[in-house]
């Protein structure tokens, strides 16, 4: 795994890139909160990933200025714009580095970033192929979903009754390829035994389905 760098306008944002032998494809990962890349449930997903072949990156979107103002003010984690804006410029970044820049990419949301990457990946569908969010809010991204162009899967837990309503009204408003998968019994972050594992393969089938360009599975 590589400690990497990513500039993001005046921003320097730190990552952790994964690449195993012959991947099909990169997953860059979007947080609500600059948890991104120490979420341990974030990283469980990437290792499944990995596991499956698909590269990762997990980077924080904010700053650790930033994230100090909103551990206090949580007024950053819902600023949609920034947030996606940061997904696009580490988009572009992996699209210049020698290792990346020949994979497809997707992206894995959870929480507001989930609508965040619902926007970036309107912006950019050229770069763009498949976007997962778990526990999401894709109604954030509000005027984006319509021009969403990559396939979409929005997890969400069966016990997570708001959220749940407010999937179903942005796949409603969504044009492209979408499916919305209910993981029975999981609350918001999926924490009761076994409801992560599921989340991770999910994920992992729709991005080698989308991204990787295979029949799924092998």
């Amino acid at each position: 795994m590589d400690e990497v760098q990513i500039q993001a306008g005046q921003a320097a944002l730190s990552g952790n890139l994964h690449i195993p032998d012959g991947a099909a494809a990169l997953v860059l990962f979007a947080h609500g909160s600059g948890s991104s890349r120490h979420s341990p449930r974030n990283q469980f997903v990437a290792r499944t990933l990995n596991n499956a072949g698909l590269a990762t990156l997990l980077f924080d979107l904010l700053t650790p200025e930033e994230e100090s103002i909103d551990a206090r003010t949580a007024e950053l984690r819902f600023n949609i714009g920034l947030l996606a804006e940061r997904l696009v410029h580490a988009t572009k970044w992996a699209k210049q580095q020698e290792p990346t820049r020949d994979l497809r990419t997707g992206y894995f949301g959870s929480s507001t970033g989930g609508g965040a990457a619902l926007v970036a990946a309107a912006e950019i569908p050229e770069d763009v192929g498949v976007v997962v969010s778990r526990g999401g809010r894709p109604d954030l991204a509000d005027e984006a979903l319509p021009k969403v162009q990559a396939p979409t899967l929005l997890i969400v837990g069966g016990n997570d009754d708001v959220v749940i309503e407010l999937n179903e009204q942005a796949r409603d408003r969504m044009r492209c390829e979408v499916k919305l998968e209910i993981v029975r019994g999981a609350t918001h972050l999926f924490e009761e035994p076994g409801a992560l594992e599921k989340v991770a393969k999910l994920a992992s089938d729709w991005f080698l389905l989308h991204a990787a360009g295979s029949a799924g599975p092998h």
